[in-house]
């Protein structure tokens, strides 16, 4: 969903890893006018996950994050918390991991004024409360939703696409939590414009990253999908 306004999101969920899938399922609008997910979820046990959302600010203009809850497997909805304070400008498209047993980092798409990038916040309590953890990319262009993953090796890994001249992806990498993170990795830098990114990430049994977004060659060119496959550098 891409208006916030417009109504209740609805989501789907495959017990066989896509083959086929159940839905679609409303979720409550949580005293919202309407919410605009982008998929974002942690599950924290066999009929409990969380899910982070965006719904409009008070002033009905684009956006702010929130995260709630099921525990009945997706039979009912709760509202956690909203994940800090409402934006000048807006803070959507969360991206999200599990730290520990009831510890959460979440990744955010802000924007205010001229200035795009992407900010941190962490909970200590499954979500409930949360306090600034930083900025892992100070600048993304103008601006474009993260992705974020644990490897294997434990170490977080955020990638984004990167809406200026040179447009491309761009990834970062943290050993410690997302307190700090490592300088910006250059995934490509040969887009035709602004419209690139959206990406996702997973890492492979081999190691190996495969990060996924939609791309153009050239400024008029056709949009396609696009992945890079790209190996983090040894701790």
């Amino acid at each position: 969903m891409t208006d916030a306004n417009s109504g209740p999101a609805r989501f789907y969920y495959s017990t066989n890893r896509g083959q086929s899938w159940a839905g679609p399922f409303r979720l409550p609008l949580f005293g919202q006018k309407g919410l605009a997910p982008r998929t974002d979820y942690v599950v924290n046990g066999k009929h409990d996950c969380t899910l982070f959302l965006t719904a409009p600010k008070a002033n009905g203009q684009e956006g702010r994050p929130l995260c709630v809850r099921t525990t009945d497997g997706g039979k009912t909805w709760a509202f956690v918390s909203w994940i800090g304070p409402e934006p000048k400008g807006y803070a959507i498209m969360p991206a999200t991991v599990k730290l520990g047993a009831h510890e959460l980092l979440t990744t955010i798409r802000c924007r205010e004024g001229e200035r795009s990038w992407i900010e941190a916040y962490r909970s200590l309590d499954d979500g409930k409360t949360w306090t600034p953890a930083g900025t892992p990319a100070p600048d993304t262009g103008e601006g474009n939703p993260p992705s974020l993953i644990r490897l294997q090796d434990g170490r977080l890994c955020l990638t984004y696409g990167y809406r200026a001249a040179p447009f491309g992806i761009r990834a970062r990498l943290s050993e410690d939590g997302g307190r700090t993170w490592e300088p910006e990795i250059i995934l490509r830098d040969d887009g035709g414009g602004r419209d690139v990114g959206y990406p996702r990430s997973v890492q492979r049994s081999d190691g190996k990253v495969v990060t996924v977004y939609y791309f153009h060659d050239t400024p008029q060119g056709n949009r396609y999908v696009a992945a890079t496959i790209w190996e983090p550098a040894a701790r």
